[in-house]
């Protein structure tokens, strides 16, 4: 027997064709508010947009009166951009085109400020002269690796050295630091602010190296989700989450100190049955974040009992316990584990309030190329 309707639910399931992932305004809405009452002040926040991609969303913020974000694409930029954001920080590297494609978004966007990160004495020398190329000035961060080991410069005399360069390079401005430890997924609160303590303390050692070398106090942007209510109390630096927004199956297993609410929701439906115990729904890699093993890709909210069988590019294969009574036609509800990159599957978000569809959103940063690829 399937369980009685919760908010999740759509009233006419026949509005919303599948695979869809649904997104609940109230919900987000709620999401930033208990991010802002878990910070001293909303100015400290500088959440990153890689979650949701979504013109609508980064509204939401900014009506919230959040100002400074983060973002990992020239596309995420550009819309950034767009919507007027005050204060941008583009935490990629960049070389190649890139860098003219980040220039010509400054041009375009002068209200936006826009800032670069730099990890390497070769990028810093690229992006000065593409600056002064250009006639402008850039912000720069020196990207800290402090165990990601993803990118980031180790900090100790090569960091300060290259902190040093920045503040020298004509076209440059430099800011402070940014270091993402998105591998701290410590599921004790206690135990993560152990970690995040001794990962910190080697930036705090190089804020004091730069400030004794006469710089002025540098800005520190650090941080991801998981590791938010940690740096949410430490004074003077910028914190980034992003998942907090829409949140998902995987956060909320692993990070129960964080009470955020799933906003996002995807609908899918049966479209087979090949055996009397084995259902197959129209969700394959192409409508979910898959790079997690089988059983950790979707939660069904009103069939948890269903188990994944195997998964392919439009189907995915559950085994259903014996005397069930699903058929073909009938919609599951599944929490996606992994919201991000399940996100940057679809052209829109379909937004439903109080049980009804009301519209879509278009996820207008998904796409890897933005528009000033065309100027």
């Amino acid at each position: 027997m399937q369980p009685i309707d919760t908010w999740y639910r759509i009233r006419k399931e026949s509005d919303v064709d599948s695979p869809a992932l649904l997104v609940f305004p109230e919900r987000i809405k709620q999401n930033i508010a208990l991010l802002k009452s878990m910070i001293d002040d909303p100015k400290r926040l500088r959440p990153h947009v890689k979650t949701h991609k979504t013109k609508e969303i980064l509204q939401l913020q900014l009506d919230a009166g959040i100002t400074k974000f983060k973002c990992a694409t020239l596309a995420e930029a550009e819309m950034l951009g767009e919507c007027g954001t005050p204060d941008v920080l583009l935490a990629y590297p960049l070389y190649g085109p890139k860098l003219s494609l980040f220039l010509s978004l400054k041009q375009k966007f002068p209200k936006t400020k826009f800032s670069a990160i730099v990890d390497h004495p070769e990028a810093a020398d690229a992006l000065s002269a593409a600056a002064v190329q250009e006639g402008t000035l850039v912000d720069v961060y020196v990207d800290l690796n402090i165990g990601m080991g993803r990118t980031g410069i180790e900090p100790g005399a090569e960091a300060l050295a290259l902190y040093r360069q920045c503040g020298q390079l004509e076209g440059l401005a430099i800011q402070g630091f940014h270091a993402y430890d998105g591998h701290v997924h410590e599921r004790d609160v206690e135990k993560r602010k152990v970690i995040c303590a001794r990962n910190f303390e080697a930036v705090d050692q190089l804020m004091q190296q730069v400030q004794q070398a006469g710089f002025p106090k540098p800005r520190v942007v650090i941080g991801g989700s998981p590791s938010f209510p940690v740096y949410a109390v430490y004074p003077d630096v910028e914190c980034s989450p992003g998942t907090f927004v829409l949140w998902d199956k995987g956060y909320a297993d692993g990070l129960p100190d964080q009470p955020f609410l799933p906003a996002a929701v995807l609908l899918t439906r049966i479209v087979s049955m090949p055996d009397v115990n084995r259902l197959c729904v129209d969700l394959g890699h192409k409508a979910v974040a898959a790079e997690n093993p089988l059983e950790r890709r979707v939660y069904f909210l009103n069939a948890p009992d269903l188990k994944p069988i195997s998964q392919s590019e439009e189907h995915l294969v559950l085994e259903a316990p014996s005397g069930h009574s699903w058929k073909v036609g009938d919609v599951l509800y599944g929490l996606p584990y992994h919201i991000c990159p399940t996100v940057a599957l679809y052209n829109y978000l379909m937004v439903i309030e109080q049980g009804t569809y009301v519209g879509r959103w278009a996820v207008a940063s998904r796409n890897r190329l933005s528009k000033v690829n065309d100027l």
